[in-house]
């Protein structure tokens, strides 16, 4: 597959335009960086100013993001969660992706919001201020008070967005064909990231999807004193449009810097990341950006959550192999570690078991004799992060975003307390996973699920039999070989053997002069070149792909 035939490119020429107009920008700015150039360095600059050929690498991929706008942030998200696709560095570095975009003007919000909610401003809120307190990719923030006096926050959608992100996933859905057929590429699936970053899209796009994360979170934690969530206004809430209780709180990122708060700093990590627990283990169901913008304390002393956009779910099977991974680190049982990542992951071909297992060992043992107030969780899972990439095996996506917000929840509480640990706080859940494990419930479901599974096969099984019999019968019975890897082979054989015809071709020539020039065969001398330079690019090409004298 040829870049110019993707079919997005002539229907989105002056995004494609902006978008390598950028890509070159920054490309230029890594290459001067790598051969210290600094002429011409005041050029290369982003829209804050900052110069380029200063910035790390893995910072400038994040500035070159954010310039490219909503989209290419969503995406560098989405990858910031996938460090066993990217790497922790890089991983890190994208989740410091800002989201601060221009704001619509009054005017625009108005028609936005009284569009939706089919009736004048004035019949909506009692006051509306028209300054937004922030301003997103997706949208931004006002403040309002209904009829009622009650105070609430609206947040709405900006003018045209949903146009420029379709544009954009267009674009980057071409690009992600075009890197599948790229072999250097295609380990790293980039269709499915796409994919997930569609799914991301339609989800961030459709607040009322956000709505309903909103009201589950409150279902969840119904009666908890200890957990604040913002009521949702369905009725004056749209796809475009949200409106929710205006929480009167401190965030913990103020709080942080703020040393009349330092005694009770340690009181609020626990309680923060108890409560995370919470809906990792028991709810299945969790707030998937733990950092300190994102939680309040309230006047009453709750924990209030905000901005529900980004959630990971993991159903019941998901969550024991979760339980499983952490059950192999805190009992550091290599074995049993080596058996969940292999049965979890998507592992390639060829993959060399002994030496994972081996590395996992020494992983393992390099955290045996960790005491739980001080294991460094986070540390851990970077490392574990990094055996994975190493071995090329790819985690579901669910799994990754866990990972990633395990380490970024103990990033968040070692801010309010350093000797924070992360896995003392897991250690109290490892009795009540075991509890659950040998729930008679639990047993009953899974009978139940298997004999569901049984009687569908029952009926299934007959049919199918019956239909290759048939096929035998009357000689229809077709086996289809998938030859993986086999075309290259073939492609290497069929150049090796013209290029062996056209020496051996060239060598007779040459020996019997064949329309010679000073007793030199010209036809000859022309069949060796091009046999030499045939012989060449056959070597190459089995270098490239694998060493002559490399055993599989």
């Amino acid at each position: 597959m040829k870049i110019t035939t993707i079919p997005q490119i002539p229907r989105n020429i002056n995004r494609w335009r902006e978008i390598l107009s950028v890509l070159s920008k920054y490309g230029l700015a890594g290459w001067a960086s790598r051969f210290g150039i600094r002429f011409g360095s005041s050029l290369l600059r982003n829209r804050q100013g900052k110069t380029l050929i200063d910035a790390r690498h893995e910072e400038r991929i994040r500035l070159a993001i954010e310039e490219l706008g909503p989209t290419f942030i969503k995406l560098g998200q989405v990858l910031s969660t996938r460090p066993d696709q990217v790497g922790f560095t890089l991983a890190d570095e994208l989740s410091l992706l800002q989201q601060n975009t221009p704001a619509d003007s009054a005017e625009q919000v108005i028609a936005v919001v009284e569009a939706e909610l089919g009736r004048p401003l004035a019949d909506c809120f009692a006051t509306f201020n028209h300054e937004p307190i922030a301003s997103a990719s997706i949208g931004q923030v006002h403040r309002a008070t209904l009829p009622d006096g009650t105070p609430v926050a609206v947040k709405v959608q900006h003018t045209g967005i949903e146009r420029q992100v379709h544009v954009d996933l267009e674009i980057l859905s071409g690009l992600a064909q075009f890197a599948d057929s790229v072999p250097e590429f295609q380990p790293y699936r980039l269709s499915a990231t796409m994919s997930e970053l569609r799914r991301m899209m339609r989800a961030e796009l459709d607040f009322c999807r956000e709505a309903r994360n909103q009201q589950q979170f409150a279902r969840h934690f119904a009666g908890d004193p200890r957990v604040r969530i913002p009521e949702i206004y369905s009725n004056l809430s749209t796809k475009r449009v949200l409106t929710m209780e205006w929480l009167n709180g401190e965030k913990l990122s103020n709080l942080v810097n703020d040393p009349t708060a330092a005694d009770k700093l340690p009181e609020y990590a626990h309680r923060g990341a108890g409560i995370y627990l919470k809906m990792i283990f028991e709810h299945g169901f969790y707030h998937a950006d733990p950092h300190p913008g994102n939680l309040m304390l309230m006047p009453d002393g709750a924990i209030g959550l905000l901005d529900f956009g980004m959630v990971g779910r993991l159903g019941d099977s998901l969550r024991e192999q979760v339980e499983d991974l952490l059950l192999a680190l805190s009992m550091r049982d290599s074995h049993r570690l080596t058996n969940v990542v292999m049965r979890i992951g998507a592992t390639p071909p060829g993959l060399d078991d002994v030496a994972l297992s081996s590395d996992l060992s020494a992983f393992v043992d390099h955290y045996a004799y960790q005491s739980m107030n001080q294991f460094d969780l986070s540390g851990a899972f970077t490392e574990f992060i990094e055996i994975v990439r190493r071995y090329e095996i790819m985690l579901p996506s669910s799994i990754a975003l866990l990972i990633k917000t395990l380490v970024m929840l103990e990033g968040m509480a070692r801010m309010m307390q350093p000797n924070f640990s992360l896995m003392e706080l897991v250690g109290p859940y490892r009795g009540k996973i075991f509890r659950r494990r040998l729930s008679p419930k639990r047993h009953a479901r899974k009978v139940r699920g298997m004999l569901a599974e049984l009687e569908q096969l029952a009926e299934v099984a007959p049919r199918r039999l019956r239909e290759i019999l048939e096929q035998v019968q009357r000689g229809k019975f077709d086996v289809h070989l998938d030859h993986r890897g086999l075309e290259p082979s073939v492609n290497r054989l069929v150049l090796g053997m013209i290029t062996s015809a056209l020496f051996v071709g060239s060598s007779l020539m040459l020996s019997r002069e064949v329309w010679p020039i000073h007793g030199i065969s010209i036809p000859g001398t022309i069949g060796m070149v091009f046999s030499a330079i045939l012989g060449l690019r056959a070597v190459r090409a089995i270098n490239k792909s694998s060493h002559l004298d490399q055993r599989k």
